[in-house]
């Protein structure tokens, strides 16, 4: 079994492209055997890794923060803080950066202390 030399996914032996996404496999035994199965995850791909207390911290205090701006706008405020919790989410899932932005606008418009645990925080 070969694996995907872009995204990991588990490949046939005869595949030319990826089922996942398009990219070419190549014919070299070095690209079609890059990532054989021997308990090592293709080097491309975010391995999960611990959160740290300041990360927990954020989220809890953006889901509350989500929920407090629901109630005092009258269920408005979901349209905004429920896709931006999803995104922290996400971007700390997947070990993303979290640009400024972001922390400036959670800080804003969400949860003070969520934003500057966020801005504080150096892994995100």
């Amino acid at each position: 079994m070969k694996y995907c030399g872009k995204c990991g996914t588990a490949l046939v032996d005869e595949a030319n492209v990826c089922s996942s996404c398009g990219t070419p496999t190549g014919t070299g035994s070095a690209n079609a055997n890059a990532f054989q199965n021997n308990g090592y995850a293709p080097a491309n791909i975010n391995t999960a890794k611990p959160e740290s207390g300041v990360t927990t911290a954020a989220k809890i205090l953006l889901i509350i923060g989500a929920v407090i701006t629901s109630f005092s706008t009258f269920l408005i405020g979901l349209a905004w803080c429920i896709p931006m919790c999803i995104h922290y989410f996400n971007c700390v899932k997947y070990n993303r950066p979290v640009s400024i932005g972001y922390k400036i606008c959670t800080l804003l418009f969400v949860s003070q202390i969520a934003g500057i645990i966020m801005l504080v925080d150096q892994d995100h």
